[in-house]
């Protein structure tokens, strides 16, 4: 294994290699959702090239064990490398909670998680933090524990979301059944009068439409897609990575269903992508 330690806003500790700049950037998540992620990829770097991955045949991740997610996420990397990526955001949240810190030593391209870009921001503009996050996210407190460690006096309320991944994945956004399981998950963070809120899952802002018809207009949404190619922007510049050239297009590969991802993402995208399919080889390590 490798070992070249990466630490977001602070690329200096990245051994710099001959990194071609007009190389990938790889962005991965369990389903449709790192799409969120991909939208500012597109916004804020719009001459990156970009190899998107969805694990669809393992999701939801946020159910599973981190052993299990350890070895998707190995997985995953090593067929990003094997691609020539020269950075990869993990656009999961649940991963960048269970297996950021010990993948990031392994590989010699930067690896950047959402966790710490969300909560730096979010603690800057709210003292009161709601945070909606899969029940694997939610149990590992990632988000209040980063919070705290960023500010002591702020509170930190968590809610885990088991039904929001499987619905927007259904594309059940417009289904009553969802605006019913979104307010019954809002209702406890409301209660306690939050004014702060972090999508805890790169899902959850393809809801946004919904939730913000539950929640006051005082409450920040803190959406950690923004903020994480905000890190990757700025890293690429330390690192004098940034393509300058026009970038490739979007290659689309997930290891479930094709199709089903296309369907999924068009909306999302603006566009069909065309998907291939590649069958993760999962193994425990």
């Amino acid at each position: 294994m490798h070992s070249y330690p990466v630490f977001e806003g602070n690329s200096q500790a990245f051994s710099i290699q001959e990194i071609p700049s007009c190389s990938p950037i790889g962005v991965f998540d369990s389903g449709v959702g790192g799409l969120t992620v991909l939208r500012q990829v597109y916004q804020q770097l719009p001459n990156e090239s970009v190899i998107y991955f969805g694990d669809t045949a393992h999701l939801p991740y946020g159910i599973r064990s981190q052993k299990e997610i350890l070895g998707y996420v190995r997985e995953i990397l090593n067929w990003m490398e094997q691609q020539g990526v020269k950075m990869v955001i993990m656009a999961c949240n649940t991963s960048s909670a269970l297996t950021l810190e010990t993948v990031r030593l392994e590989y010699k391209f930067p690896i950047l998680g959402m966790i710490s870009p969300a909560t730096k921001f979010a603690v800057n503009v709210g003292k009161r933090i709601g945070v909606i996050a899969t029940p694997a996210t939610a149990k590992s407190n990632a988000y209040r524990q980063a919070i705290m460690e960023l500010k002591a006096n702020v509170q930190v309320w968590q809610v885990s979301c088991p039904e929001f991944v499987p619905l927007i994945e259904q594309n059940r956004l417009h289904d009553p059944y969802t605006l019913a399981v979104a307010k019954s998950y809002l209702e406890p963070l409301l209660a306690q009068e939050i004014d702060t809120l972090i999508y805890g899952c790169t899902h959850y802002p393809l809801l946004e439409p919904i939730i913000k018809t539950l929640i006051p207009n005082h409450i920040h949404l803190v959406d950690p897609a923004v903020h994480v190619v905000k890190v990757c922007q700025r890293e690429l510049e330390i690192l004098n990575i940034k393509n300058r050239l026009l970038p490739m297009p979007t290659r689309f590969v997930v290891s479930g269903s094709p199709q089903q991802f296309s369907q999924s993402g068009t909306p999302w995208l603006g566009y069909t992508p065309l998907v291939e399919q590649f069958s993760v080889p999962y193994s425990l390590r």
